[in-house]
């Protein structure tokens, strides 16, 4: 099918898919943590922009409401709060190497490729719209699972599982046409009170090792006294 035959909200929304997808796909490969927060909140952003685009379109108007929440937690009460550890610590000028950087964006590549090769048999009888919606998610939650495992600062470990949830949240508001209120607030909530436990993660583990990087963690041993 033509992309011109195709109407407004799926055009935008197929164009919102790639984005998410790209922004998940350049995070993998970042060593400044500051430029990975930046990304997280773009990716925050797309969510807000898709999750209104929803709520316009489908004359879902409770989805206005996921939108805010989305924008006020994922573009700016988290970024900010990561962004304030990030300084805190000193280390924004810090550049993290990647082990085997080239293997992990191939691996994501192959993530992505494969994300919709498995997701083609199952939606192919649904709509475009369907198809790219749960692959992206698919490959954005692998992505984000990605991200945890190859980088070592517990910051990049919180963006890698925010984003996930960020995967579970596209999907939800385009397959679904948006999750019941309830479930939206209570998802909102979830992810309130994980930024929180995240910030008492970090306060614990700079007092401890003065450092952020969870390998130093493997490093200490208990003390008999």
């Amino acid at each position: 099918m033509n992309i011109e035959q195709l109407d407004f909200y799926t055009q935008a929304i197929l164009s919102m898919a790639a984005l998410i997808g790209l922004t998940s796909f350049l995070m993998l490969g970042q060593g400044r943590l500051l430029r990975l927060i930046f990304g997280f909140a773009m990716q925050g952003f797309l969510l807000t922009v898709t999750t209104a685009l929803a709520a316009y379109s489908l004359n879902n108007h409770h989805l206005y409401i996921s939108a805010v929440l989305t924008l006020v937690l994922k573009v700016i009460f988290i970024p900010w709060m990561l962004r304030r550890e990030v300084l805190r610590m000193n280390m924004h000028r810090d550049i993290e190497a990647l082990k085997n950087n080239t293997a992990v964006m191939l691996g994501g590549a192959s993530l992505m490729v494969f994300s919709y090769y498995v997701l083609h048999p199952i939606v192919q009888s649904s709509s475009v719209v369907m198809l790219n919606a749960l692959a992206v998610s698919l490959s954005v939650m692998l992505l984000g699972m990605l991200l945890m495992i190859s980088h070592r600062q517990a910051i990049a470990h919180v963006v890698g599982f925010m984003s996930i949830e960020n995967g579970l949240f596209f999907a939800a508001v385009v397959a679904t046409n948006g999750m019941p209120m309830v479930v939206e607030l209570g998802v909102a909530f979830d992810v309130l009170v994980a930024a929180v436990l995240f910030g008492i993660f970090f306060l614990h583990i700079r007092t401890s090792i003065d450092s952020l990087d969870v390998d130093l963690l493997n490093k200490l041993h208990e003390v008999d006294k």
